[in-house]
């Protein structure tokens, strides 16, 4: 066991998305003695919410995903390129894919999710995602594919998105306006509306935005097989359950994500593919140990998989880390909901929040400009901010 004296000890993040990057980034604003350690494999940070915008080249890579090395320096955080093996609730120990083991004393678990496939055969083989920062450049080679090819039979002149959340349709929007050839975009949605959990002012504009662009919406649609040019798909209402097939040129499959867990967490804490936490973000019998983000659920609270969400527990975390060690007593998290902002296309938004309901390309500066300000690494917000103004004349009207 590990000191847990004044202003002292060693706080360990795993992982480095929007929870675990804001809490190590709060703590070590902290007047603290504190060793943090955040252990994380990728090269990059990704704003995951502005990857539509690095499709489009509106923003550049830097803007949208900087690396470790720029975000943390002169931090005094240690960056430990390594992903996670296990963890030893019992001996307060992470152990990393190339062996080490560390000690903590406090544990963050952000270790976020990724796309979630369903077992559906053929989604990882022929199925393009858009959840990290390669992805874009696998996508962008599609849409060059798609306005270079010389188009002769009607049946071969489909894109396919396969989800009808948030991530499928901001997409849907930025392609087909990013499009010269006569594609036609399908977006595949299992339930009866799309943006099922959104704030029913955005339903409204991304529907507008949809029509606008001819973009075709088939509800209650079940992909149940991917090939390598043609996807079979089931409508749900159809009571025989008959599949159908349609070909594609593209296909990109947004259809869900599941949390990434890491080894180690015992059973009894899992529940439905999330960790257990208590309304302190413990996980639940550790009071050393917090889970934040995609992967953890409060029974009692549920909340949404949101980047929002994840950077208030992270610096809620990072608050009560900070106060748990001069032995103050933690503070129940709060979630405050600054609403809801999807891009529509280049150039357009819809904005729910910050007292607003307002679309289009007022609401796309007014969305650019939150999110420049929630950059994990403040410096770096003002100058993307800087860039953008100084570019957004000549570039975008």
């Amino acid at each position: 066991m590990g000191s847990n004296s004044l202003n002292s000890g060693v706080v360990v993040v795993i992982g480095g998305g929007f929870g675990g990057l804001t809490a190590a980034l709060e703590l070590s604003r902290g007047k603290s003695e504190l060793t943090i350690i955040l252990i994380e494999p990728r090269k990059r940070f990704v704003f995951l919410p502005l990857l539509y915008e690095l499709l489009s080249s509106e923003l550049e890579a830097w803007e949208v995903a900087p690396t470790y090395r720029f975000l943390l320096a002169s931090t005094g955080i240690i960056h430990v390129q390594q992903s996670v093996e296990n963890i030893d609730l019992d001996r307060e120990i992470v152990v990393t894919s190339n062996g080490q083991n560390i000690h903590y004393n406090k544990l963050v678990i952000s270790t976020g999710s990724k796309p979630d496939t369903y077992g559906i055969p053929g989604v990882k083989e022929y199925g393009l995602m858009f959840h990290k920062f390669e992805d874009v450049s696998k996508i962008k080679k599609l849409i060059q594919v798609l306005n270079s090819s010389r188009i002769e039979t009607e049946e071969f002149q489909n894109l396919i998105i396969v989800g009808g959340g948030a991530t499928g349709l901001e997409i849907a929007c930025k392609i087909n306006d990013l499009l010269v050839n006569p594609i036609s975009i399908h977006v595949f949605e299992i339930g009866e509306r799309v943006l099922f959990n959104g704030k029913s002012f955005n339903q409204e504009q991304i529907e507008k935005a949809l029509k606008k662009r001819s973009i075709k919406v088939h509800f209650y649609s079940k992909v149940v097989k991917i090939n390598s040019d043609e996807v079979e798909i089931i409508n749900l209402k159809d009571k025989n359950l008959r599949p159908y097939v349609m070909n594609f040129m593209g296909l990109i499959w947004t259809a869900g994500v599941k949390s990434v867990i890491p080894n180690g967490l015992p059973s009894h804490l899992l529940k439905d593919g999330k960790v257990l936490i208590n309304s302190k973000l413990n996980l639940c019998g550790y009071e050393n140990v917090f889970a934040i983000g995609d992967i953890a659920c409060d029974l009692d609270s549920c909340l949404p998989s949101t980047a929002q969400v994840a950077m208030q527990q992270g610096n809620y975390v990072a608050s009560n880390l900070l106060g748990s060690f001069t032995g103050k007593s933690l503070n129940t998290f709060q979630f405050v909901d600054r609403g809801e902002m999807l891009s529509m296309g280049i150039g357009e938004a819809t904005v729910t929040g910050l007292g607003l309901t307002i679309s289009g390309p007022l609401a796309f500066q007014l969305r650019r400009m939150a999110y420049l300000s929630k950059f994990p690494n403040f410096s770096l917000g003002i100058r993307s901010a800087g860039a953008w103004l100084l570019s957004h004349g000549k570039k975008f009207h």
